[in-house]
This record gives structure tokens, sequence and C-alpha cells, in this order.
């Protein structure tokens, strides 16, 4: 019936797996949950632990494989017919979550996004500008998700058919953090796969402090930038692309790039303030990406 995925790099999965495996054992259904930690060192005696439960596996790879080819390697282990990717920094929003995947199968059989919420807690001043970003670019209405199915996906709360999963895998050729799912999402595009909408949250409780989820910021649009280049995606696929093909149709990206230069220092000061502004944050992002392409 329902094999549940749960890619992991050093972070304590336990509840998670615990209130998953409740749910499934109330509902009756055949089902494993199968988490596994990206060769981390950290959360292991906590995380093996899920061995001692039934139908669910703990396992370590020897060395780093990335997201996606963790995931990748997750569904070859698995055995059921439809598959739900998890993500380990997050817990259903209800104690009826994994029913209401179960009911919409029957209606949906292909592919089914649940939507994603973050707290209503405001984090400390070191962590708000992650989950700024979250409450206020990822998490969308569902009307708004409906309007085009391939935008607003993760792939995380994301329920498939294993076959699908199978027959068009992550992409193992991004070996950096950024853009895995747009890559994979575009593809279930361009094969004609349908991507179903439906009410069904999973709160993202991400901790990553400013300084961190800045550099990751760097590594995603780096990557964005060596995947345009080596044309695993096209300039079109991407806002921030967009906008610098705009720019440098009017001759803008140089003297962007400077004014960049120039006011970085005050950009990362806000940025790591205790009231962030995204509007900055995107600037940042198309600074440093003209920075690279100039």
């Amino acid at each position: 019936m329902l094999s549940i995925l749960i890619p992991v790099f050093n972070y304590d999965v336990l509840g998670l797996v615990l209130e998953l495996k409740h749910q499934a054992d109330n509902l009756g259904i055949e089902y494993e949950i199968l988490v596994q930690e990206d060769a981390g060192k950290r959360f292991i005696e906590e995380n093996n632990q899920i061995n001692l439960l039934e139908n669910c596996r703990f396992s370590i790879n020897q060395e780093n494989l990335g997201r996606g080819k963790n995931l990748n390697l997750l569904c070859s282990k698995s055995k059921y017919e439809y598959i739900l990717i998890m993500e380990a920094d997050a817990l259903p929003e209800n104690k009826s979550y994994l029913k209401t995947y179960i009911d919409s199968i029957a209606e949906y059989p292909d592919v089914i996004f649940g939507g994603v919420k973050y707290p209503d807690d405001i984090p400390s001043k070191e962590k708000i500008l992650r989950w700024k970003y979250g409450r206020n670019r990822e998490i969308k209405p569902l009307n708004q998700r409906l309007k085009n199915s391939y935008d607003f996906v993760f792939t995380w709360n994301l329920l498939l058919k294993r076959k699908i999963l199978l027959q068009f895998p992550f992409p193992e050729f991004i070996n950096e953090y950024g853009y895995e799912d747009l890559v994979f999402i575009k593809n279930l595009q361009l094969n004609s796969v349908p991507v179903t909408h439906i009410e069904n949250l999973l709160v993202h409780y991400n901790n990553e402090d400013n300084i961190d989820f800045i550099k990751k910021t760097e590594r995603a649009v780096k990557n964005l930038n060596n995947l345009i280049s080596f044309q695993k995606i096209n300039a079109k696929d991407t806002k921030l692309s967009r906008v610098y093909v705009t720019l440098k149709k009017l001759h803008l990206a140089g003297i962007f790039k400077l004014i960049y230069k120039k006011s970085k220092k005050q950009i990362l000061k806000n940025l790591t303030s205790k009231n962030p502004n995204l509007y900055l944050l995107d600037f940042y992002k198309l600074g440093y990406y003209c920075d690279l392409k100039e």
C-alpha cells in the first residue's frame, strides 16, 4: 500500500516516525517507514530506535549522496505501490494526515501535493530569516496552488506512485544544493504527469540560523548558474534567471552588479537583523547571480 520515505541528514526523526506509525496503525493499512541518514554523524542513537519499531527501518549511507540520490536509493528499497516523501524536520498538522492521503488516492492516483505550513511562534533573531521566508514565500493557499499545478510544489509532503518515481527519478547530475525540486517537477510536467493539490499540510519546523540560510542561498544560486550553463535547465525556468536575462538585454546587469557589491555589507546586516527584509534577500540573490555571470 504505502512506503513512507524520510531522507535525513543529522536530524532526530524518531518523533515524526512515531506519529506516522501511530496514524498508519490506526488506519490498518500495509505500510513501511524507511529512514536513511545521508552519512551524518549526529542523532544516530536516537534514530536507531526506529529499528525497534514494526514496519520501520533506519539505515545509514556510508558516503554522502545528496538528497536526490538518497531518495532514489530509498525508492529502490521500497516495496509498496505508493510512496510518500517526507521532510525530516516536519510534522503533520493533524491526526488524519495519512487518512486524507489514502482517501485521495482513488480520485487522484498519480501525484498529490498536500501543501506546507510554518509554525506561528516567532523564532529568535538568529533564526528568523528562514522562518520569515517560509511563511511569506512557501505557504500558498490551495486556490492559488490550483491555478498552476506545477508551481509551488515541493518534493516533500508529496505522494506519488512508486512507478512514477522509478521512471522519473530525482536528477543525479545535481551534486550541489538547490533546484532539485524544479528539475524533478519540470520533468513530470514535460512528460504530462499530472500533479494534484489538496489541503493536507505538513508543518515545517526548519531551525536554520540566518547565516546558514544565506550561505545555502548562495550555494543554490551557484548551482542554478551551473545548471543553466550546462543546459540542464533553461533560463526561462526560474524568475531569478529571467530577470537577469532582462537586465542583460537592457545592458544593466553590470551596473546592478556594482550596486550589489557596494551595498552587500548593509544588506547582510539587515538580513541578519531581527526584522529582515525579504525584498533585500531578492536583491541579494539577483546581485549574487549577476556577480557570477558578469
